[in-house]
């Protein structure tokens, strides 16, 4: 069975049909840059470019970078433009889709489910949190491998900022750090979290995931076991679809 995902970033939105049964993409994935600013009618029609590159005609699923309450309407956007806030993002895409039915979901649970069921926290129990370092940080939190949605940690306090602000990957490349210096931000931050949850696990997602010997090897100290997600930045596109064919 098939079903189609997209993962919509602060820098890029993507996607491509996936293979449910294998837990990846059944195609090479379509990728345009997200437009600034990222209102909602600018990403909508990026959504709509992806999704008819494929000729798609079938359920759609969705990531957004924030908050999304009922499967649908948008709570909070941080990293795109405010007018996302209290949209029904259903309605939108579904009307820009041609009626498609379709899924939205938080982009850090979305590549959570995903690494649950395919990748790095397959047949995990206790408090595993998966983090995904990109424009800014998500989050995704389940405990005996059930998700406890929208927990948005990126935005625990760190340092008197937003931790995004100190440790995301947008950080790291705005600041010109070395990887060890990030490494570094990364781990007070995950020593923060720890304080806070205790997990068994720690997930790392986003695009650094393909990276993860360049940061990993220097950050120490966590008690929880740190391991890169297997499905890399393929994450969210693989749970959106997932999150689509369950619903």
């Amino acid at each position: 069975m098939q079903i189609f995902g997209v993962d919509i970033g602060g820098s890029g939105i993507k996607g491509a049909p996936v293979d449910l049964a294998r837990g990846d993409l059944a195609q090479e994935r379509c990728k345009v840059l997200t437009p600034h600013p990222a209102t909602p009618d600018a990403v909508a029609d990026g959504v709509k470019e992806v999704v008819d590159h494929f000729g798609w005609t079938g359920p759609v699923g969705l990531t957004f970078p924030g908050v999304v309450t009922g499967g649908s309407t948008i709570r909070t956007a941080a990293n795109v433009d405010k007018g996302w806030i209290d949209t029904d993002a259903g309605a939108l895409f579904g009307e820009r889709l041609g009626g498609l039915p379709v899924t939205v979901v938080n982009d850090a649970d979305a590549a959570g489910v995903a690494e649950m069921e395919f990748g790095a926290g397959h047949g995990r129990g206790g408090t595993v949190i998966l983090l995904t370092f990109g424009t800014g940080i998500g989050s995704a939190v389940f405990v005996d491998g059930v998700l406890v949605p929208n927990t948005e940690l990126g935005h625990l306090e760190l340092h008197g900022h937003d931790a995004e602000k100190r440790a995301s990957s947008k950080a790291r490349e705005d600041g010109e750090l070395t990887w060890e210096h990030w490494a570094h931000r990364v781990q007070k931050y995950l020593a923060h979290v720890e304080m806070l949850f205790s997990p068994e696990l720690f997930v790392i997602g986003g695009g650094v995931s393909r990276k993860a010997q360049k940061f990993l090897p220097h950050i120490e100290g966590i008690k929880a076991e740190i391991v890169p997600a297997q499905l890399q930045n393929n994450a969210g596109i693989v749970g959106a679809a997932m999150r689509a064919a369950k619903r």
